[in-house]
């Protein structure tokens, strides 16, 4: 509790030094009283670290911490009180001197009145919680040591005891396999002199499991000549580390050996000679930093890391990182009954339903499955026993969390700093299983104030940081069909434990079951009910603290009882998203600490005008409203608000004045006017009030066909946080563009010249013969996903080979494209030798799908490619690769990972040198290549091909490393060969007759090769 309550202290002690110099507050005359609360404050931050050591064990603390809490929460509404009051008083009075604290001078002797009680209101409420914190800190003093650190912990602390082995018939099938696959990379790695690899997850998955199953492998012992295991622990000891390592070559050291000299005599026992070393549960980069010279001595070596953060294999630089999966159900209950030292799985099979509820309980983490299986071991291995055992993880508390489980998951969780942990305890609020969307968290820890404000940075920016920094600690598993992660999922077992550790402040269901319930200390709710209103038990609003009220997560709509706006006066944070709320009422005027309002996909058909004394608003999501035509006129004066989404909501009538909002950073649907004005609203918004937004980050721009070209120079390129531009027209469905339309748009999209900030550019419908000629200049260099959609007026793509930073890139829909050529890759015309080294240096993902008349794809013209060498063309098909030799000094697509066309019918070939430069390609898509004949000799394609709908398809063939194909509806497929790596074959059942004339060959092929069957499987034909 203590470490939330830091950052919570720090925040209020933040927000009391900016509002003692306000004006808005010094009005009220409380700046002494404000300074005596902050100094206070102080004080009893330095108790916090000694409070969080001591109050699992002692009550008293912990309800010292309780009442600390409660006490920093009024003070922040307190502090909020007394701004949005002195703003009032300030705006109805401009003329009062703020510095004047005892008089009401300047105003007349009525108007007094309201002042002096507003002032006396605020002035009581802070020094009643002066009093109350005063005591507070007192009695902090009377028990608890002031500035004491965490007990217990020297400066360093020892290398972790090594992992004892695990018995080979405790490891399941998934470890076997990603041991098989590992094993094999190690020992290809070991041509190479220097040679990494990391294994990441988070704790208790399974890490050191698999590790130990690669290290005793009867494939590694005879291929290294030295090799060594050691764990590391969070804070590493150098010298014990090195010591470690000699122990495990066999080699003994003396005492009081220096750091170099232990490296010098490991140096000396491995030179010359094949090193494999494991390190698990890294923490720190730095431990390879100690090693790297030493090591260089071996002839080769092999590094094995794990640990729970992605970016020690990043810092490393491996070679291979393997993510460690949760374990199945079936695999788990394995473990689970091997775990008992049971001998067979028949002595409990009649448990078997109750123990796969315990392993789902266990969240398929092995190591809490071990445990809870040891727990058992001395149990009667009957139904009842195993239930209530079942019923005691279900219903974990705080004297019930077993030390084990506990361990490996507060391990995680306690290294965290302090603004890290009220982060991830707020994930808690997300119902199991749930997808989390990065920017929906990022805007609820922003609202909440979670967010230490960095110089230079936007709020929004520090938050993505804090979440990619949970997802490397592997609090947060991320989705990875996502692009960049943008989406993650919290494993059971770690929601658990935020849950345990939040459950005072934190509730989720049925916000009417709280009937009869003190909901004093409550401060946030995560609405889950299948009732069709939403409604808040009855009690007095002064006993409703709640600051956070989230209702997106259940699919049902549900209405929303109004009472709600006037019974929880303190949000933060009202999530609506979905509900059939048709009407927002005037009282939600008095919501004055409210940060978001999200309305998203709700019935409201309009926001009244007080939206407008919201002061404190900052995101205002209003999309999928499809009843919702216009914005109040009052929504230009939310002057802190940070965002305002309006994508996919109707909305034809905006008021004047967007640029006034200058803390305004993400604007979503922006809708463009034509210049339809009926008094001070209008049919959408001009190009140039984008102009005073400087802090703009996200784009999100419609209708630009009524867009008129704009005067004010720069419109775009003086916004240096934008990191996202979105640029849509609207599609016309029947008639077509006039001459006049499409000169108007190809000189709108000029004008939109981005900044070299921008890092996501997504462009739809635009009508325009060509693209942008700043497509071509250095605007686009920190660009690292690209979408082109439904852009079929451009008869050429632009010239994106320079886009050195793309990671991933969508063309959608070009139907006026009928060949890709040399300029796609930077060689100009006429000359097949590049300007450039590399083309797509970074792309991974290539997606290009709906390209009707898209034809010929090459990297050369076709007159210099014939004049090339076509050595070694000796089975015809030198005619469907004719044209395609590679310039020498061009390299393409060298980290490309994944290509996948679908619906395009007409294109006859792949370019020859995808498959001389793609090294990394792991995945080719065809689907719907009608005119495609061959895919051949792509030698790096490594994991799995995909052809499906490829009519004209006829062979397969040279893929030497690929693991997996799919084949669908491909009638003409006569020809499989070359795939002598190849581990899993699908077929659909519509090509069983075909597929008879090369499955028998490729399974004698994997026999020779492998010594077992191929793995094939068929599916019926949808």
């Amino acid at each position: 509790m203590a470490a939330v309550l830091d950052p919570l202290v720090g925040l209020c002690i933040t927000k009391l030094q900016e509002i003692i110099a306000d004006k808005a507050v010094l009005i009220l005359g409380v700046k002494d009283e404000l300074r005596k609360l902050q100094g206070t404050m102080k004080q009893i931050r330095c108790f916090l670290d000694d409070a969080e050591q001591r109050r699992i064990k002692e009550s008293a603390v912990n309800n010292w911490l309780s009442d600390l809490r409660d006490a920093m929460y009024d003070a922040d509404d307190i502090v909020d009180s007394a701004r949005f009051e002195g703003s009032k008083l300030l705006k109805d009075h401009p003329s009062s001197p703020a510095r004047n604290s005892t008089a009401c001078c300047g105003i007349s002797f009525l108007s007094c009145f309201p002042v002096i009680q507003k002032r006396h209101e605020i002035a009581v409420k802070i020094r009643d919680l002066n009093d109350r914190v005063e005591k507070l800190s007192k009695h902090g003093n009377s028990f608890l040591h002031l500035g004491a650190g965490p007990t217990g912990q020297g400066s360093t602390s020892k290398v972790r005891e090594t992992s004892k082995l695990v018995q080979p018939n405790l490891v399941g099938k998934e470890i076997m396999h990603s041991s098989k696959k590992l094993v094999d990379l190690i020992l290809a790695g070991k041509e190479r002199k220097d040679y990494k690899l990391a294994i990441v997850g988070t704790g208790g998955v399974g890490k050191t499991t698999l590790a130990q199953k690669i290290y005793n492998d009867k494939k590694i012992k005879p291929n290294f000549q030295k090799k060594a295991w050691v764990c590391v622990s969070q804070e590493c000891n150098e010298v014990n580390l090195l010591k470690e390592i000699l122990r495990n070559i066999g080699v003994y050291q003396d005492q009081g050996e220096t750091i170099p000299e232990l490296q010098n005599r490991i140096a000396e026992t491995i030179e010359g000679k094949s090193f494999f070393l494991v390190l698990d549960d890294v923490w720190e980069s730095s431990v390879i930093d100690l090693l790297e010279a030493t090591i260089d001595f071996a002839a080769s070596s092999i590094i094995l890391v794990t640990t729970r953060d992605d970016r020690i294999a990043m810092d490393i630089h491996a070679a291979h990182t393997h993510r460690v999966n949760l374990m199945s159900e079936e695999v788990g209950w394995e473990l689970f009954w091997k775990s008992m030292s049971i001998n067979e799985e028949k002595e409990v099979q009649h448990l078997r339903n109750t123990g796969i509820e315990i392993i789902k309980k266990c969240g398929y983490l092995p190591l809490a499955i071990k445990v809870i299986a040891r727990v058992l071991t001395s149990k009667d291995q009957t139904e009842n026993e195993w239930k209530k055992i079942l019923s005691k993880i279900s219903a974990w508390s705080e004297s019930k969390l077993h030390d084990d489980i506990g361990g490996a998951l507060y391990l995680s969780y306690n290294e965290l700093p302090h603004h890290l942990k009220q982060c991830f305890l707020y994930c808690a609020l997300y119902p199991e299983d749930s997808t989390i969307e990065r920017d929906d968290l990022v805007r609820l820890w922003v609202a909440e104030g979670f967010i230490v404000e960095q110089q230079g940075q936007l709020l929004e920016e520090t938050g993505e940081e804090y979440y990619y920094e949970l997802i490397h600690r592997n609090l947060l598993q991320p989705d990875g069909s996502t692009f960049d992660h943008t989406s993650c999922k919290m494993h059971d077992l770690l929601r658990q434990l935020a849950c345990y550790l939040s459950r005072d402040e934190c509730f989720i269901g049925d916000p009417e079951s709280l009937e009869g319930q003190s909901m004093t200390k409550l401060r946030r709710i995560s609405a889950v009910t299948k009732k069709d209103m939403l409604v808040f038990p009855t009690m007095e609003k002064e006993h409703l603290k709640v600051r956070t009220l989230l209702r997106k997560f259940y699919g049902v709509s549900q209405g929303v009882d109004h009472s709600l706006f006037k019974k929880l006066l303190r949000l933060r944070v009202l999530d609506l998203t979905g509900s059939s709320i048709q009407t927002i009422p005037v009282c939600i005027a008095n919501l004055i600490h409210l940060r978001l309002l999200d309305l998203d996909g709700t019935e409201i058909s309009c926001l009244p005008e007080v939206i407008g004394s919201l002061i404190n608003l900052q995101i205002l999501n209003l999309q999928r409203c499809d009843a919702l035509h216009s914005l109040p006129s009052t929504v230009t004066q939310l002057c802190n608000l940070r965002r305002l989404g309006l994508g996919d909501t109707p909305i034809n009538q905006v008021p004047e004045g967007i640029g006034r909002l200058k803390f305004l950073n993400d604007l979503e649907g922006f809708p463009i006017g034509g210049g339809t004005d009926c008094g001070k609203a209008q049919d959408g918004w001009k190009l140039e009030e984008l102009g005073h937004l400087l802090q703009l980050r996200r784009l999100d721009m419609i209708k630009l066909e009524r867009a008129t070209t704009c005067r004010t120079e720069p419109l775009l390129t003086d916004k240096k946080y934008l990191k996202l531009l979105r640029l849509y027209c609207t599609k016309h469905r029947v008639e077509s563009y006039s001459e006049d339309d499409v000169g108007n748009i190809e000189k709108i999209f000029e004008q939109l010249i981005p900044p070299h900030s921008l890092e996501e550019l997504v462009i739809a419908n635009f009508f325009g013969r060509r693209f942008p000629t700043w497509f071509g200049t250095t605007h686009l260099v920190s660009i690292k996903y690209m979408i082109l959609a439904d852009c079929n007026s451009c008869v050429h793509l632009p010239p994106l080979w320079q886009l050195t930073n793309l990671k991933y890139l969508k063309i959608h829909g070009a139907g006026a494209v009928t060949k890709i050529g040399p300029e796609f890759v930077g060689c100009r015309e006429g000359n097949p030798r590049s300007t450039v080294a590399v083309a797509f240096p970074k792309l991974e993902m290539l997606v290009i799908w709906d390209m009707p008349n898209w034809e010929e794809w090459s990297f050369v013209e076709e007159g210099d490619a014939a004049a090339a060498s076509m050595e070694g063309e000796e089975d015809g098909c030198a005619e469907i690769r004719k044209g395609e030799a590679p310039s020498p000094r061009l390299q393409v697509l060298p980290r490309l990972k994944r290509l996948e066309l679908a619906g395009c019918p007409k294109l006859r070939a792949l370019p020859r040198q995808l498959g001389q430069e793609a090294t990394c390609l792991e995945g080719l898509i065809l689907r719907g290549a009608s005119s495609l004949k061959v895919v051949e000799d792509l030698p790096f394609l490594s994991e799995s091909l995909t052809i499906c709908g490829c009519d004209g398809l006829e062979r397969v063939s040279n893929l030497p490393v690929l693991r997996e194909l799919y084949a669908q509806d491909c009638p003409h497929l006569r020809c499989v060969e070359g795939l002598g790596s190849l581990q899993q074959l699908w077929l659909d059942d519509g090509m069983q007759d075909i597929s008879s004339k090369w499955v028998p060959g490729l399974q004698e092929q994997h026999l020779k090769l492998h010594g077992d069957d191929l793995d094939i499987y068929t599916w019926p034909r949808v």
